[in-house]
């Protein structure tokens, strides 16, 4: 359902970054959902108050008989789901690939778009997530001179309305990144990856990424000729243990998915690569599969009957398994007639197609995100103590995912950012910007 415009964007960022700002709130939740059992519980009314001090807004209490306080605003949601917010694993914020006939060009952004426009484009982006119900996201590179860092900042002062994010600052490659420049071109693989080949070269990358706001590592693994080796990618490891961080690894074929899996990478992203055997590896060493499933839809970038199956097969594979499965899409590309947040959604239809079960795939969605976001212990789960971050349907996703497709209800840090379907400025997506080619 499309979202009526209320207010324009504009205005929102002047009024504040919800529809409410109060002190105190009181959510009547007419089916509490924990996205980690998938148990049910009726008439849950949830309590959440705004710490004066850190402007920050915690679930106070949660109970059937709870007093209600005079002084809260009262939120009714008696018929609606009530659970945590979703999480999108693998996502780029910072860059949409720019439609042209037969190929989406992806270096069209790199080259035309500057940094200052591409973090006004995250916020966008963030911003229409936000509004289909993603209240976190991983946002793993391609976004020029660290504009995620910029708009993750930005998020977390309450300047704008956005997911919380984990935030990988630039991708770190082998010479040429994900590029292929010309021997008169080579700066063209900056600010969108970071050579690093040498040792030193991969701790100073990391450190730098780290210095300038990066929450968790992109590697790429596997992205030229010369994939990086096992005792290197440990290094990437290590390096960013130092600090407190995970490593993230992009991956392309089946030997570097190995050294990653053997170096201890704390998520294998993309399912191209991936097998029976890579899987059983994975379980045992407890990495994540964030395989960013495209599905196979009319609207969707061509895909032959081949790589679909695969990749139906070998999602419901990990599944059986045991992996540990996130949520991701990758869906940095423009489709006509969508925002991010509702081609984001559109993931869906590869789980589903997988004959992966509705409850196991809402725990993928919430749970499994919050977990591999770290964030499960302050933030995702509706529980006393943590973060006001949930949403809301009109129907039971344990019933039939697809209702997650009509978000009625969002809450990011105590405050109504989406209610009864409708959020402030949000068809302003629909009716201003125009992603396709543009002229200067």
């Amino acid at each position: 359902m499309k979202s009526r415009i209320v207010l324009s964007l504009v205005t929102l960022l002047f009024v504040g970054v919800g529809l409410s700002a109060a002190q105190k709130s009181a959510i009547k939740a007419g089916h509490l959902i924990d996205t980690a059992t998938g148990a049910v519980t009726s008439n849950q009314i949830i309590l959440v108050e705004k710490n004066p001090t850190t402007g920050r807004s915690t679930i106070l209490e949660i109970g059937s008989n709870l007093t209600i306080p005079s002084d809260a605003q009262v939120i009714d949601l008696s018929n609606q789901w009530v659970m945590g917010g979703l999480v999108d694993a693998h996502d780029h914020l910072g860059i949409t690939y720019k439609e042209e006939p037969e190929n989406w060009n992806y270096y069209m952004t790199i080259i035309m778009d500057s940094t200052p426009l591409r973090a006004i484009q995250s916020m966008s982006t963030g911003f229409q997530k936000l509004a289909s119900g993603f209240t976190i996201v991983r946002d793993l590179g391609n976004n020029g001179l660290y504009a995620d860092t910029a708009l993750r900042q930005a998020i977390e002062m309450g300047w704008v309305p956005g997911p919380t994010m984990i935030n990988s600052g630039i991708i770190i490659g082998a010479f040429g990144g994900q590029l292929y420049e010309t021997p008169e071109q080579e700066s063209t693989v900056y600010p969108e990856y970071l050579n690093a080949d040498t040792n030193d070269e991969i701790v100073k990358a990391i450190r730098r990424n780290i210095h300038y706001g990066a929450k968790v590592i992109k590697v790429c693994v596997d992205c030229q000729a010369y994939p990086y080796t096992i005792d290197q990618l440990k290094l990437f490891v290590s390096e960013a243990a130092n600090a407190g961080q995970k490593v993230s690894g992009h991956v392309q074929t089946r030997e570097g998915a190995r050294r990653a899996i053997e170096a201890g990478l704390w998520s294998l992203d993309h399912d191209g690569a991936l097998d029976e055997e890579l899987h059983a590896m994975m379980v045992k060493k407890g990495i994540w599969r964030v395989g960013t499933e495209t599905p196979k839809a009319d609207f969707m970038r061509p895909m032959s009957d081949a790589t679909w199956e695969r990749r139906t097969k070998m999602l419901k594979n990990a599944y059986d398994q045991g992996v540990k499965l996130a949520f991701s899409t990758d869906a940095d590309y423009y489709i006509p007639g969508f925002n991010r947040g509702e081609l984001t959604i559109e993931f869906l239809r590869t789980w589903i197609a997988a004959g992966i079960p509705n409850a196991a795939i809402l725990k993928v969605l919430t749970t499994n995100g919050y977990e591999i976001s770290e964030m499960q212990d302050r933030r995702g789960p509706i529980k006393v103590g943590f973060a006001a971050d949930m949403i809301a349907t009109s129907q039971n996703p344990l019933e039939d995912i697809n209702a997650l497709r009509d978000v009625q209800f969002v809450m990011k840090d105590g405050q109504v950012f989406k209610k009864d379907g409708v959020v402030n400025g949000l068809d302003f997506f629909h009716n201003g910007p125009v992603y396709g080619w543009r002229k200067r």
